[in-house]
């Protein structure tokens, strides 16, 4: 089986751009899936999360979308706000190559009339929320009567979250004639019964769920259950990750850790369920730039946070499900890195270790956290810092303006400038720590296509 995506029946300009975008070969879900989703069979797909499904379902709609007509022909259902996001984002890099395709994001935490206004004029692609999406069909402004592709991410958690009820309503208005493609982490009963009622004949691939212990070292430290949020400090000083998640089973847990991180003088940020969306996609920025490095979260960001290259997960408290677990940890060792996965546990929690032993097949060690070297006793500093432009995509605004804005007449070094990310109506650079201030005097001092934008700095 080949897996260059040369031998897809992809056009050629398709190809190119995925030449450009440092697409060379398949993963295993890509090879398994890809011919077959194009060839319109449906699907269901069980891989773990960073596998590089969300190419095989984009590539799919994207290789039947008609770019002349405005109608919706590619319908994608996420969990969370967060996955739709990076969803949408990677659905628009592979279609760079056609002309004029409209991604419309919708979920909750944004008002309905902007996002109404939005599909009324025309959209291709929807990628959002069941709830928010079944808000706009029971409003009226959501067609899919077109929907030639529909795609179910991450189905498990969907259906954990209660949202059953809503994508039976969503899937009601769409054409029975559309290829669904179904993916999951796991296969339980429910995902069954879902696609035994919503696909037709599906072909199953199964790539390996479990993450190897070649690929990602997984050490245990024992610690009394009051001294927890010592060490967590005690990992972190030892280890000095240069990016790292933190996970919580409770906001009240991504509070108490946060605050006490906060204090102990260490670059931090919290993400949970209760932040408005502005300060979600704030956070996660922030932190993707390394204007912030560690990360506390609830399991909300445990599927659909895409974190290039993110060396360290630390579980400060493991989950009761192992299946969760192994979410957790897949956010690092991605794309054959290596990564490193660090549990705090009790003594009375040393039987959560049989369950994820079992299920990974693999012998998970523990160890004294009394035993473990210090060598750095200061944090690190974030070597970067993020600045917000007033202005985005709906200002036609692109990452060569704001690099060209900053880097001409008498500005910065273009070896300072970091990941730049443009959302709607923001924009977000990374700047090199030492010339922030520089970069910031830039921007707000000179013009960006001619125009002058609002600019500070994220704290």
């Amino acid at each position: 089986m080949s897996t260059a995506f040369a031998s897809l029946s992809l056009s050629a300009d398709q190809l190119t751009n995925l030449d450009t975008l440092g697409y060379k070969e398949m993963t295993p879900i890509q090879a398994q899936a890809l011919p077959q989703a194009l060839k319109g069979f449906d699907l269901i797909a069980q891989a773990k999360t960073g596998s590089g499904k969300t190419a095989v379902f984009a590539l799919t709609l994207l290789n039947k979308l008609d770019p002349q007509s405005f109608a919706v022909q590619g319908l994608v259902l996420c969990p969370t706000r967060e996955l739709s996001t990076q969803v949408a984002n990677e659905i628009r890099r592979l279609a760079k190559h056609l002309p004029n395709v409209k991604v419309v994001t919708l979920f909750g935490g944004q008002p309905l009339p902007p996002q109404a206004e939005s599909l009324k004029h025309g959209a291709h692609i929807v990628v959002g929320t069941p709830g928010r999406i079944h808000d706009h069909l029971g409003k009226g402004t959501l067609d899919l009567r077109r929907v030639q592709t529909l795609v179910l991410d991450e189905a498990d958690r969907m259906l954990e979250m209660g949202f059953q009820e809503d994508i039976d309503a969503i899937l009601y208005q769409t054409p029975k004639r559309r290829q669904t493609l179904l993916f999951s982490a796991t296969y339980p009963d429910n995902i069954k019964t879902l696609s035994a009622q919503y696909q037709n004949q599906p072909l199953f691939v199964k790539v390996e769920s479990v993450h190897t212990a070649q690929v990602i070292e997984q050490r245990s430290f024992i610690c009394a259950k009051e001294q927890r949020l010592e060490a967590l400090q005690q990992v972190l000083q030892a280890f000095q990750p240069r990016s790292a998640v933190i996970f919580c089973n409770m906001k009240v847990g991504v509070r108490e850790v946060t605050e006490y991180l906060k204090q102990a003088g260490f670059s931090v940020k919290a993400l949970h369920g209760e932040l408005e969306q502005r300060e979600r996609d704030e956070v996660l920025i922030q932190f993707k730039h390394q204007s912030c490095q560690l990360l506390v979260a609830t399991d909300v960001a445990a599927r659909g946070l895409d974190i290039e290259d993110l060396p360290c997960v630390i579980n400060y408290e493991l989950p009761q499900n192992p299946d969760v677990y192994i979410h957790r940890i897949g956010r690092t060792g991605r794309a054959g890195r290596e990564g490193l996965a660090l549990n705090l546990l009790t003594e009375s929690e040393r039987f959560k270790l049989i369950d994820l032993e079992e299920l990974q097949t693999a012998q998970l060690d523990t160890e004294s956290i009394h035993d473990l070297a210090i060598h750095h006793s200061k944090p690190n500093i974030a070597p970067f810092v993020t600045l917000c432009i007033l202005g985005g995509r709906k200002d036609k605004l692109r990452a060569g303006d704001i690099l060209g804005a900053l880097t001409g007449e008498k500005g910065i070094d273009g070896k300072a400038v970091g990941k730049i990310d443009i959302l709607d109506q923001t924009a977000y650079v990374a700047i090199a720590r030492p010339l922030a201030k520089a970069a910031l005097n830039q921007l707000s001092q000179g013009k960006i296509k001619g125009k002058k934008y609002r600019v500070w700095q994220l704290h």
